[in-house]
Order: structure tokens, then C-alpha cells, then sequence
């Protein structure tokens, strides 16, 4: 019997197993790098082992070093979480030769699933469907478009998608070169991208004794950068053939390798219905709530039964009701998925969904991990009212710290094409992208009206009225690279608010307002952190697909620095981060086109690509690969063309002179 559990992870997953292992009596041990030191996971753990460092490959990457902890803290198993070593076959092996139990696959399963061209192999050979693979030296403009994948690791990492057989090479370079910065092995394969598929999933879980349960299917089409965003189960709109086929495969996967365990063998399904091999995750999946919620399972503690020898039953619990779960991150959908990083002040959801967060009120996000906040899960007896309910308690969750993606999810879930199961694909984002950023074209303005009167009430201690005639107070808020001037009278007749004909003011508090407007009663909830201004308000009836629930304002001064500039043409770090490479041949004086990318950055997991804002000369190029630059660091200044020919024109001018 399993007695102590050292989770070789942190965030959400540590959490989460750690809620399992309290739940059955075992005692838990957390590992954390100085960056996690204060994190949840260390403070809800029986004991922690700090990992001295900050990055993951001196911490959570060090294999050596979690063996070292387990035993050190007296665990008698470890349990990999997802991400890191959790499909590390080497690390399986070094757990189980130090006398302690692995809360896995057995390692030679995970080794043979390591590599997706290996796997893909032994696939074949089990009569698994496949994609068949193309040799980029041989495409043609008939195979397009075309699909290059890093052969190691996951989450997106290493892989492009190529619609011109002339960016084939270079997109093949640039995923290696991510693909080996990313999981140290450069190693990346080209099939065909299949136009309009279906990212559908089975979750398998086996034990010692020949029992394999295939826990129906997962829908995980919705993602940004290949990375999941919204994932749900059962799949939807798939015929009984369909899902008896990827059942089948599913276990067929697992029988030849002879799988133990949690895992996921993935699908791509094409819009004829075909489904073909993807590759097979050996670990918990991010999305497993949504299949614990469906069978009414803990597949955690599952898999301590499945590690201390235990047999599962002949047949797992039949399926109920419908679960879907969305992905809260700290990034900035609009402007490409950015990371964002800094306090999150407050994370609150309404009552009735599940939430699994690796965070909790006060925590920085930082930029060594993911982005992910949290996920949100709803279950319901139909997929109708699970989307709903998920729906409604994004819209009304309190989230106050970085921008996050909480809008998106919440649009993209009530978005027609998510509403009608016959249209999901992977490109959902792609087609509607645009249309799920687009800030609100109106009903801010009521928001930062709000935020001006609590402030008002909170700097009198008469409440804000006024007594005698006077100009009208001013408070100018920005949001979304838009201001609001808030110009307003408070008196004993009541509010007075330029732009606002129709709204009368019920109640004034320091956190809270209420208003009446055009008719309908609003409460508002304001919270103030610093120069930052978190509202939030019931959905307002009617008010359309952008219409806000919450804004979150940035309160300006009065009197601008007029020092507070920088260079036009500067590229600024969007956050702290790694400079990891330049593009090939670019020096200061080089001619840049619109767009062309300059440098790469990594952080929070993600490379991000820094493009020339517009065509000109590159005047300046102060970083080079392996520098660590901090938020607001200067990375490249480019002059766009028509100012540099004018300051040469000067220069020649003056010369002349």
C-alpha cells in the first residue's frame, strides 16, 4: 500500500493530486524551485524539498534531484503530474531502481510512445490508422498543405503549418530549432495537415491484470498554437461506427505496448469522418475532469490503484450527462496570444463548477511556467446546458491581476459555430479570431463611470457630493487602448455625468455602485489595486456577444509625464523573457520589410516572434541570443523608410551646407 506520495511537479496538477492522496489517508510531499517557494501546492503539501533555482532544467527537469527528494522525505511513490518528466522514460526507470513506486506507465511504454515517428511505427503494426508521412524533399505542391511536428515532447511546441512549398525549408529549420531548445532533441516530421479536422481523444486506463477501460471520447478541437483551449466529453456528433472505431484503436494502442495506467490516445478526425493515429500521451491529461465528470470517477485515484497492483473492475461505469472545460490563462488573445505576468489580486467563481487552479489570491505570475490560470468545468445532463453553465460563470467570475483570456472563452463558447457540433474543427480560432477580440463597442463607459464615482466616494468623507456650484470632476480611465474621460456632478439633486443621459445613481459605496440605466438596474462591484481598476457587473440582459461583464481600467493622471517616451520605431519586451535567436544574416543598417521577424523570445513556455512594425532600416539591435531582458527592455528600433530617407536627405543637406 501506497503510504507517501511525492507529486515531481506543481501548480494545478500537485493540487490536484494531493486533493486525491488527503481524500484516501496518504501523506503528500511537494517539490518547488525558489520561484515556487510561497506557491499553493508547497503550502497544502505534508512536507516540501525545495529545488534551489528558478528555471525548470535546474529544477523540475532534474530527475536526479526528485529521486534525491522522494527518498529523503521518506515517499514510497512519486506521481510525474503532466508536463516536465511525466513522459520521461529515464526518469520512470530512475524512480523504480531507487525502491520506489512510479504512479505510471511501465518505462518501456513510455519510451515507445516517446518519439511520434517511432510510435507511429508500431501503430502501423497494430493496425492502428495512420496518416502516411511525406518526405520533404519530395513534396509537391499537391501535398499542401503541409503539417511539420517536433518528434519529442507536446504542447505545440515544434510545429508549423506550411500552404507554400517555398517556406517548407525554413519552417522546418525554425521547428527544429524550437523543437531542440524545447525538449533537447531537434528532431521534427511532415505529414499532411488535414483542412477542417476534428481533435478528438480517448482516455484509456489499464491495469497488471489484462483489463483495459476505453473512458469514451474527448472533443479538444478548440486550440491557439496547438495548444488546447476548450475541451469537452463526450465528442460531439459522432456516429456510433465512428466512436466504436477510435474505441478499438484506443485499445489497441494500449494492448501493444503493453500499457499500465492513465492515458490518452489521440485522434485527428477528418470532415469525411475518418480518424487517423495521432500520437499517445502516457500521462494524465490536462482535460481529465471532463471524463471524471461524465463516469463519475477520480482517475487519480485510480491510477494508485492501478500502481499498488490492484485489478479495475471488468467494465468501468457507464457515461452520464455532458462535461466541458475551459483553459484560464494569463494572455492577451488579442495581441498573439501574449503571456501575461504580475499579482493576481483575485480569482473567484460562482458556485456549481469545479475549478482546478494552481494559483490562489495574492500569487505572481511569473515567467518561468505556463500560463494557465486555472481550468473551469461544467457538467450538466446536456451539452446545451453545460456550455451554458460554463458560459455563465466565466462571465460572472471575479478575476482581477493580468488581462487573461476569460472573454474569449466566453464568447468562443457561445459562438455558433461551438454551438452547433457539426462545425467544430482546429480552425475555429483561425476563421474567428478577430471577431471573438474585438474590444465592445460600447457599455465601457458605464463601467468606468462607476469606477469615477467609487472613487469619489472613497476620497470624501461627505461621499462625494457637493454643496456648492462647481466645474465638473474629471477622472480619465484607459482600456483597451481606449480612454474614457469621465466628466461628472455629484450634488444633493443627484448625478450629473456628461454623456450619460439616462443614467440615475441608486447608491454610492467606496467597492460598490448602483445605477440606473436607461431603465434596468446595475450594481457595480469596483476594486482597486494601485493605478489599476477591476468592475465588474451582472451581465447586462441583451447587451450582445461583446457586451462586458467586467473591465478592468488603467487610472491616468492628470498631467502626463512628457518625458515618458520612447524612440519611434522601438520594440519593446512584451515581458521579461530569453532572447533565443536572431533572424540569419541581421545586423543594424540592414533593410527590414513589414513584418519580417527580428527575434525570437521565449518565456512562460512560448516562443514569441518579434516583427518589424513597419518596412524601414533596422537603426538599432541591442540583444543577442541567450540575453535575459526584462519587461520594457529596448530589443530593436526600426526607422520606418520615409524617415529614414528624410533624415538622410537632412544629413546630405547639411553636408552640402
Amino acid at each position: 500500500m501506497i503510504r507517501s506520495v511525492l507529486v515531481a511537479n506543481r501548480g494545478e496538477i500537485a493540487r490536484r493530486v494531493f486533493r486525491t492522496c488527503r481524500e484516501l489517508g496518504i501523506s503528500t510531499v511537494a517539490v518547488h524551485s525558489d520561484a515556487d517557494a510561497g506557491a499553493p501546492h508547497v503550502r497544502e503539501a505534508d512536507t516540501a524539498v525545495r529545488l534551489p533555482g528558478d528555471a525548470p532544467a535546474d529544477t523540475y527537469l532534474r530527475g536526479d534531484l526528485l529521486v534525491r527528494a522522494a527518498r529523503a522525505a521518506g515517499a514510497d511513490a512519486v506521481h510525474p503530474g503532466y508536463g516536465f518528466l511525466s513522459e520521461n522514460a529515464a526518469f520512470a526507470a530512475a524512480v523504480a531502481e531507487a525502491g520506489l513506486a512510479w504512479i505510471g506507465p511501465p518505462p518501456a511504454a513510455i519510451e515507445a510512445m516517446a518519439s511520434k515517428t517511432r510510435a507511429k511505427e508500431l501503430m502501423a503494426g497494430a493496425g492502428v490508422p495512420l496518416l502516411a508521412p511525406v518526405d520533404p524533399g519530395r513534396a509537391t505542391e499537391a501535398d499542401l498543405p503541409l503539417l511539420v511536428k517536433a518528434a519529442a515532447g507536446g504542447g505545440g511546441r515544434g510545429m508549423r503549418v506550411v500552404e507554400e512549398l517555398a517556406a517548407l525549408e525554413g519552417e522546418l529549420k525554425a521547428a527544429a530549432a524550437e523543437a531542440a531548445s524545447a525538449f533537447g532533441d531537434g528532431e521534427v516530421f511532415v505529414e499532411p495537415y488535414v483542412v477542417g479536422g476534428r481533435h478528438v481523444e480517448v482516455q484509456i486506463l489499464a491495469d497488471a491484470h489484462g483489463t483495459v477501460w476505453t473512458l469514451g471520447t474527448r472533443d479538444c478541437s478548440l486550440q491557439r498554437r496547438h495548444q488546447k483551449v476548450i475541451e469537452e466529453a463526450p465528442a460531439p456528433g459522432l456516429s456510433d461506427e465512428l466512436r466504436g472505431t477510435l474505441h478499438r484503436a484506443a485499445e489497441q494502442a494500449a494492448r501493444a505496448i503493453g500499457y499500465r495506467g492513465a492515458g490518452t490516445v489521440e485522434f485527428l478526425v477528418s470532415a469525411d469522418g475518418r480518424a487517423y493515429f495521432l500520437e499517445m500521451n502516457t500521462r494524465l491529461q490536462v482535460e481529465h475532469p471532463v471524463t471524471e465528470a461524465v463516469f463519475g470517477l477520480d482517475l487519480v485515484a485510480l491510477q494508485l490503484t492501478v500502481a499498488e497492483g490492484r485489478p479495475l473492475d471488468a467494465e468501468p461505469p457507464r457515461p452520464h450527462g455532458h462535461a466541458v472545460e475551459a483553459r484560464l490563462y494569463a494572455e492577451d488573445p488579442a495581441a498573439g496570444w501574449q503571456p501575461q505576468t504580475g499579482t493576481l489580486h483575485r480569482l473567484a467563481l460562482p458556485d456549481g463548477v469545479r475549478l482546478d487552479s494552481g494559483v490562489t489570491d495574492g500569487d505572481t505570475i511569473g515567467v518561468h511556467y505556463d500560463p494557465m490560470l486555472a481550468k473551469v468545468i461544467a457538467w450538466a445532463p446536456s451539452r446545451d446546458e453545460a456550455v451554458r453553465k460554463l458560459a455563465g460563470a466565466l462571465e460572472r467570475a471575479r478575476i482581477h491581476g493580468p488581462v487573461t483570456n476569460r472573454e474569449l472563452l466566453v464568447r468562443s463558447l457561445r459562438h455558433p459555430e461551438f454551438t452547433d457540433p457539426g462545425a467544430l474543427d482546429t480552425g475555429f480560432y483561425d476563421r474567428n479570431l478577430p471577431a471573438l477580440t474585438e474590444a465592445a463597442a460600447d457599455g465601457a463607459g458605464v463601467f468606468a463611470l462607476a469606477a469615477a464615482l467609487a472613487d469619489a466616494h472613497g476620497r470624501s468623507r461627505f461621499g462625494g457630493f457637493r454643496n456648492v456650484p462647481s466645474g465638473p470632476q474629471v477622472k480619465t480611465y484607459a482600456c483597451g487602448g481606449t480612454e474614457y474621460a469621465i466628466r461628472y456632478r455629484l450634488g444633493r439633486d443627484g448625478l450629473s455625468a456628461e454623456g450619460f443621459p439616462g443614467v440615475r445613481l441608486l447608491a454610492l459605496g467606496p467597492d460598490e455602485v448602483v445605477l440606473e440605466v436607461d431603465g434596468l438596474r446595475r450594481q457595480f462591484a469596483v476594486a482597486r489595486y494601485g493605478d489599476r481598476v477591476h468592475v465588474d457587473a451582472p451581465p447586462a440582459p441583451g447587451g450582445g456577444a461583446t457586451a462586458p461583464a467586467s473591465c478592468a481600467f488603467t487610472a491616468l493622471p492628470r498631467f502626463p509625464d512628457p518625458t515618458a517616451r520612447t524612440e519611434p520605431g522601438s520594440l519593446l519586451a512584451p515581458m521579461p523573457g530569453t532572447v533565443v535567436r536572431v533572424a540569419e544574416g541581421l545586423t543594424e543598417g540592414a533593410r527590414v520589410a513589414a513584418g519580417q521577424p527580428l527575434l525570437w523570445l521565449e518565456a512562460m513556455k512560448m516562443e514569441h516572434k518579434i516583427t518589424a512594425p513597419a518596412a524601414g532600416t533596422l537603426t538599432a539591435l541591442p540583444v543577442g541570443p541567450g540575453q535575459q531582458v526584462e519587461v520594457g527592455a529596448l530589443l530593436a528600433v526600426v526607422a520606418e523608410t520615409a524617415a529614414a530617407e528624410e533624415a538622410v536627405t537632412e544629413e546630405t543637406a547639411a553636408d552640402a551646407g
